[in-house]
Formats: C-alpha cells, sequence, structure tokens
C-alpha cells in the first residue's frame, strides 16, 4: 500500500515537471518574439514630410520698385525685415535688421522722393505665426538710416499711402492687435510727414483697416477695406458687423 502511495506521488511530480518547464519556456519566448520583431523593423524606406502646423516661413509681404530704376526695388518679409536690391535683384541687401521689428506688413516709396521709404511693421496676416510691429518707420536716405514715426501700438500695418501732390501728406490702414481689443486701429493721416497723426476713420475697438487705395486720378478719393478680426488661443473670429468698405471723398 505505502509502495503504491509512493509510486502515484512520484508519477503525480513526474506530470508537474513539463508543465512548469513548458510556463518557463514561454516566458521566455514573448520577449524574445518582442525583440525579434524590434530588430526587424526597418526604418530606412520611411521619408519625412510635414505634419502640420501650416508652412509659415518664407512669407513675402509687399515690394516698392525704384519708378526711375527697375534694378532698385525693397522687399518687406514678413518674418524676416526689409531687403534692397540695387542689381535687379541678383543680390540683396538686410537694410532693416537694427531697427525695433522683424515683421514686416508693407513698403512705399515715397512718389515725388524715392529715397524716401516708408515701411509699417507688423505683417497682414492672421495665423499663429504671424509677429507684431511697432509702428511706422521711415527712412530719407534710402534705407540706409531709419526714424520711428509713431502709431507703435498698431501692431500690424497693411498699407501706407503718400499723396502724390505732397509729400507731407500719408496715409496708413492700421489693423490693430490680432490677439487683444483696442490699439492703433482704423486709418490715420498725417499732414506734417509723420510727425503727427489724427484717426480719421475708426469703426471700433474690434476692427481695424487692412487696406487702403487712393484713386491715381483724385488722390482725395480714398478706398479703405475694414476687417473685424480676433484671435484665441483655440479659435479664431474672422469678420463680424464692423467689417466693411469705406469711400471718402475729400482726403479722409
Amino acid at each position: 500500500m505505502k509502495r503504491t502511495i509512493s509510486f502515484l506521488l512520484f508519477f503525480s511530480l513526474l506530470l508537474t515537471i513539463p508543465l512548469f518547464g513548458q510556463g518557463k519556456k514561454k516566458d521566455k519566448e514573448e520577449p524574445a518574439k518582442e525583440k525579434h520583431y524590434l530588430e526587424t523593423l526597418s526604418l530606412g524606406g520611411l521619408s519625412f514630410r510635414s505634419v502640420g502646423p501650416a508652412i509659415t516661413s518664407g512669407r513675402i509681404a509687399d515690394f516698392a520698385v525704384h519708378p526711375d530704376n527697375r534694378a532698385i526695388y525693397y522687399v518687406a518679409t514678413a518674418s524676416g525685415g526689409v531687403w534692397k536690391t540695387t542689381n535687379g535683384g541678383t543680390t540683396y541687401d538686410p537694410i532693416f535688421d537694427g531697427q525695433g521689428s522683424y515683421s514686416i506688413g508693407c513698403v512705399t516709396l515715397d512718389p515725388n522722393n524715392p529715397n524716401v521709404v516708408w515701411v509699417g511693421t507688423g505683417e497682414n496676416n492672421n495665423q499663429r505665426s504671424v509677429a507684431y510691429g511697432d509702428g511706422l518707420y521711415k527712412s530719407i536716405d534710402g534705407g540706409r538710416t531709419w526714424a520711428h514715426m509713431g502709431l507703435k501700438n498698431s501692431e500690424h500695418i497693411g498699407r501706407i499711402v503718400v499723396d502724390p501732390r505732397n509729400s507731407d501728406v500719408v496715409y496708413v490702414a492700421a489693423i490693430g492687435p490680432l490677439w487683444s481689443e483696442g490699439g492703433d486701429r482704423g486709418v490715420y493721416k498725417s499732414t506734417d510727414g509723420g510727425q503727427n497723426w489724427e484717426a480719421v476713420l475708426t469703426v471700433d475697438e474690434h476692427t481695424g483697416v487692412n487696406d487702403l487705395i487712393m484713386d491715381p486720378r483724385n488722390p482725395d478719393v480714398l478706398y479703405a477695406s475694414a476687417y473685424q478680426r480676433r484671435r484665441h488661443v483655440f479659435t479664431y473670429v474672422g469678420g463680424g458687423p464692423g467689417s466693411a468698405i469705406y469711400k471718402s471723398t475729400d482726403g479722409g
């Protein structure tokens, strides 16, 4: 009887040994299989691609061409200052690097004196990547030196127009801050070459003017496009009751 019991116990132990062995073998095989998968996974065939956000660099905001010499022109870049060429674009020189903003909205030459260059800082755009500016700049020597001419709180300037009859009369389309209300918004006019500015068109604290055109047949006739906008962290509000087209027949 004792021999029978001993034999049964021995036989039971023999049956359990393969089970433990199989369990251990399985535990060892799983990591080996995972390691084998990682080692054979090839990344060499994958190429880099853009997954966002939007392509935001390299934007050109505006051009201004010398009326008497087409080889001389100025390039306003959205995020790289103002550049000048004197050889029709073979080479360019940065002429605005020492100023207060690298984001440019527009560049304008005085039609009566092409050596007088006006620059409006702050790109005329609505993306999250847009940088703000610090107002207006003026050069009287073709871009060698600059003077700040005000409207610091405009942050984004869309257009500068100089009266061809009188260089002291200058109009500015100021869009205003993108991320907040208020600031310098609307159409501003100077009658003393930019020393002082008067707001001749103001809509509301959320609406600015992003473009301004002067009638070439009658400089007293102006057209302005007003645009209501506001960017928030997770959304953008473009358009609204403030957006409209305005016309002046008396110089603003």
